[in-house]
């Protein structure tokens, strides 16, 4: 008799004819893995292989890629815009020339009306550098509101602020060749062989070649953590408490490098003053690791001739997440652990171009790190650009968790909506439906027609997707590579490049006449960009880029000789080398493993700092109402809101519904059984989910996939990190209740397999 494998479903890859082979990069995690989109003789994508020579992945791909073909073909594709006067009328379809006129239409509308800044813009980690940088421009540059931001706020916003106060710059300075030189490797919050399987292949080689202490940070016992030498399950949100409690012992121990910290650090005093309250006697009653072992593991990493400390959303989504970061920072700035091999401080970035929207896309500021709150940086880029200083602000605008309360308020009344689906991926699911349903004028811009946010917008823009258009991602370790265009995008979809720039042309007409609707207060045609009497803040020289490669052009110049430097690249050169990775230019003309090799940080003294952080509880706890901790996190074979893999047969058939890990001891006191349905209750609502018994979570506390519609951020508090803005999604309090009637909560759970 048959059993197991044999009985199921399993995996299958049809054989088909491939045509031609077209580089590309992998278009779902951080990770940058090379890989060949197969092309039939139709000129459609059959299939996917990886690129054996290159350095990131070495022809290996996760299950994500192995399948990433399908996504080509996968259903409610948008292919055509589509319009309705109001959310409660059904879409009808529309041309091009209607959406983007009347998308002018309303923004000129609600700014004239309201002020500049009460239209929005929210963005995305996923489109490429290039269109990052031409919708910079566009907000910047001609829209002019400074209510702009992108979703990697929800995912690496505390990375990017902590980066910022120790380093002076965004931008990690480490790389996956460090595994291969690292003495001690400590992951806090980071799940690898879920969340980034090649990363964690990458780093399993470098182990089984050469051993060295694998130490792994996380409340769930995690598969990262089931292989560790030690594992530190500490209670949710008081990373810093743990952080600051080994530098206490590296200090008290003379374990420090005093020579590092003299020549390239500032605030030493203070950062010693604070962290001598950290005993770990005391940190132990508050983060729940024994003394012991905290300072058997700050030995293990001081005494390493070089240690390295790898990060994703366990530390960045907490109300402590920027001072989190700082104190990886500070841990390796004692032991001089920045810029040699082995010894860093390296977030591990989520989404496939994460790192492209920071370096490019304006959200935060201006290209290559520039700082809108810099004169030096704003009379730069009016120069470059042709747009007068005074258009730019002075200071950053909302971030993506502010601009939802100010619709709240009625400081927002217009929203464009970027390759992002904050109806799933924000905290407190109903509050952000009762904010969409106030805008005036609400415009999705993606690649499915049944994104959970359309069903509120007025507007909805179909783009090509991933391998249908040209252009860059940034990964995790600031290496460079390239998507080259495999297949044409379906229907009238079109690149978000072509989108933004038609905009721009109704924006600014041309010289000669007009294209589409007229700017604020104008009456009569326009004779040329910089008429005083038309946008009299545009000068002469302003353009547009129109493809790919313009934009790739100008991000070359306005990058030369910043940290983030592109200028010695080209689009062969970048993909002859499998990527590359910045700062790429004549000192560095096949790209730089590292930062801060020379100890020389971007802060105006060329040091970095170390910074003294007091712990402060303000995370909502389990209590007698609420006993249980709700953790949040990815499964392997799922992407974010699962828009792509929910499609994807061969991915969506391992986890298509919600589920809920919980400890079999828990789950006997409540009388469930291992797939029940169960209902999990916060403060803000409740879910369905089914019951998956394990002991990979503690008694107190219950783990859900973040994948799935009107589930998981039904529940989610989301306070926000004070630097950074970004939810804390992974400390919430719930309740668990038996339900009664299992056949109707199985058909209630159904609703949230949206695909």
């Amino acid at each position: 008799m048959l059993f197991g494998r044999s009985k199921k479903n399993p995996i299958t890859i049809a054989t088909k004819p491939v045509e031609k082979w077209i580089y590309a990069t992998c278009g779902y995690c951080s990770t940058g893995c090379s890989l060949e989109v197969g092309v039939d003789a139709q000129g459609k994508g059959v299939s996917v292989r990886g690129v054996t020579d290159a350095d990131v992945n070495q022809g290996k791909l996760c299950l994500k890629g192995i399948f990433e073909f399908e996504v080509f073909n996968s259903p409610n594709r948008g292919t055509i815009p589509l319009y309705r006067d109001n959310t409660f009328e059904p879409y009808r379809d529309v041309t091009w020339d209607f959406a983007l006129d009347k998308t002018t239409e309303q923004i000129r509308r609600i700014q004239q009306k309201y002020g500049r800044d009460s239209f929005a813009i929210i963005s995305t980690g996923q489109i490429y550098t290039e269109e990052f940088y031409a919708l910079g421009k566009l907000v910047r540059g001609l829209i002019g509101t400074n209510n702009y931001d992108g979703n990697t706020t929800l995912c690496m916003a505390s990375a990017v602020s902590g980066y910022k106060r120790s380093f002076g710059s965004d931008g990690p300075p480490g790389c996956y060749a460090d595994f291969d030189h690292t003495e001690c490797l400590m992951a806090i919050g980071s799940n690898l062989p879920e969340q980034h399987p090649i990363i964690y292949w990458r780093m399993k080689e470098a182990l089984d070649r050469r051993r060295f202490p694998l130490i792994v940070v996380d409340p769930r016992v995690t598969m990262l953590a089931q292989m560790a030498d030690m594992h530190l399950p500490i209670l949710p949100g008081t990373d810093l408490v743990l952080l600051n409690a080994m530098a206490h012992v590296i200090l008290k121990e003379n374990l420090h490098n005093k020579d590092y910290i003299a020549a390239y650090t500032t605030g030493f005093d203070d950062f010693a003053k604070l962290v001598a309250d950290y005993d770990p006697v005391m940190a132990s009653k508050i983060c729940g690791i024994d003394e012991d072992k905290i300072r058997t593991v700050a030995r293990l990493y001081a005494k390493a001739s070089a240690a390295m400390t790898i990060w994703t959303m366990g530390i960045n989504q907490s109300t402590h997440g920027s001072d989190g970061v700082v104190a990886i920072n500070n841990l390796n700035l004692i032991t001089g652990n920045i810029g040699k091999p082995g010894g860093t401080s390296l977030s591990i970035t989520g989404q496939c171009n994460a790192m492209g929207t920071r370096e490019f896309s304006s959200c935060s500021g201006l290209p290559g790190y520039r700082q809108l709150e810099k004169e030096t940086d704003r009379a730069f880029m009016s120069q470059y650009w042709g747009v007068e200083e005074s258009f730019f602000p002075t200071k950053r605008g909302m971030f993506e968790t502010d601009i939802f309360p100010a619709i709240e308020t009625g400081d927002i009344k217009g929203l464009w909506i970027i390759a992002t689906n904050p109806m799933t991926s924000m905290p407190n699911t109903a509050r952000i439906r009762k904010a969409l349903e106030r805008l005036e004028f609400l415009v999705v811009q993606d690649v499915y027609s049944d994104v959970e946010t359309t069903k509120y917008a007025h507007l909805f823009l179909p783009a090509a997707m991933w391998g249908e258009k040209e252009g860059l991602f940034t990964n995790t370790e600031r290496r460079v590579n390239i998507v080259r265009q495999a297949m044409q995008p379906p229907g009238l979809a079109k690149p978000d490049i072509w989108i933004f720039a038609e905009l721009a042309k109704r924006m600014a007409p041309p010289t000669g006449g007009t294209n589409g609707p007229l700017p604020l207060g104008v009456t009569t045609p326009a004779v040329a960009m910089s008429d005083s009497t038309l946008l009299p803040h545009l000068g002469k020289q302003f353009r547009f880029p129109q493809s790919t490669a313009e934009a790739f052009e100008e991000i070359r110049e306005v990058s030369k000789g910043r940290l983030c430097d592109y200028s010695g690249m080209t689009y062969e050169k970048i993909e002859e080398q499998r990527g590359i990775q910045w700062p790429c230019n004549d000192a560095n003309p096949n790209g730089a493993p590292r930062l801060y090799t020379d100890g020389k940080f971007q802060h105006p003294d060329g040091k970095a700092k170390l910074i003294a952080l007091p712990f402060i509880d303000n995370n909502e706890r389990p209590d007698e109402q609420y006993p249980f901790w709700l953790n949040t996190g990815r499964v392997v074979e799922h992407w974010h809101t699962r828009t792509k893999t929910g499609k994807i047969g061969n991915i969506n058939k391992f986890s298509p519904t919600p589920f809920m890990e919980m400890n079999p001891s828990a789950a006997e006191k409540l009388g469930l059984k291992q797939m029940d349905y169960a209902r999990i209750l916060s403060r803000r609502s409740s879910a369905i989910v089914l019951v998956m018994l394990t002991q990979r979570v503690a008694p107190d506390a219950v783990f859900i996939p973040m994948h799935y519609y009107d589930c998981v951020n039904r529940l989610s508090l989301g306070l926000l990190d004070p630097y950074s803005r970004q939810p804390a999604y992974k400390q919430s309090a719930v309740r668990i209740e038996k339900i009664s009637d299992q056949e109707a909560a199985g058909i209630t759970n159904l609703q949230a397999r949206s695909y």
